[in-house]
């Protein structure tokens, strides 16, 4: 398997990968492929940690990064975020997105990025030396901030650079989708039956 940069070739191919991957896992349908496809033009996305696993030619993994914001009292400090990262459903539980997160931070790392961010499970992002943000007095936007937020997590790889106040991380504006624009780009894809399954967001 080949780990390389993403490019302009991967897209359409690396966007039914994401789709097929999120499919009525979180909500019925997807709609990360949908960020995934406006993350590349939108000035947030970070081109160079812009990753994918191929075998034999074939596209099974990606990942993806940006740049959000964290807004202190008299400052707004930029801040990468992970995600999406997908791994083609036949290939999952074999270890690629292990491979892909930690051959993207430690390029990150090595590109002077002081820390990065992401929203997921903390039993899993937790060995990638991933903790509880707020930990460093970091709540992503509209949480309590009188909760731990587990979900949400930094990995430092210069402490230097983290304020000693509290802020407040904003995603960056493309993750915020509009369902009927997501349902129109869908068009262009064979068509999936939404589901509601348990386990789903609210369900």
């Amino acid at each position: 398997m080949i780990i390389r940069l993403e490019d302009e070739g991967d897209y359409v191919e690396v966007e039914e990968l994401v789709r097929n991957s999120f499919w009525n896992v979180y909500r019925p349908g997807a709609y990360e492929h949908f960020i995934v496809h406006n993350l590349r033009y939108d000035e947030s996305f970070i081109a160079k940690l812009a990753y994918v696993i191929e075998d034999g030619g074939k596209i099974v993994g990606q990942i993806n990064y940006s740049i959000g914001k964290i807004k202190y009292e008299n400052e707004i400090v930029p801040a990468a975020i992970l995600g999406p990262v997908a791994v083609d459903k036949k290939y999952q539980n074999q270890g690629l997105g292990s491979k892909l997160i930690t051959y993207t931070l430690s390029i990150a790392q090595k590109d002077g990025i002081p820390f990065v961010l992401v929203v997921g499970d903390e039993n899993y992002y937790s060995r990638f030396g991933f903790e509880s943000a707020s930990k460093y007095n970091l709540y992503l936007d509209g949480t309590d901030l009188n909760e731990e937020n587990s979900f949400f997590m930094i990995r430092v790889f210069d402490e230097s650079e983290l304020k000693d106040e509290l802020g407040i991380f904003l995603i960056p504006d493309v993750f915020d989708v509009d369902e009927a624009e997501v349902d129109e780009f869908d068009k262009q894809f064979e068509y999936k039956e939404k589901l509601i399954k348990e386990g789903q967001l609210g369900v």
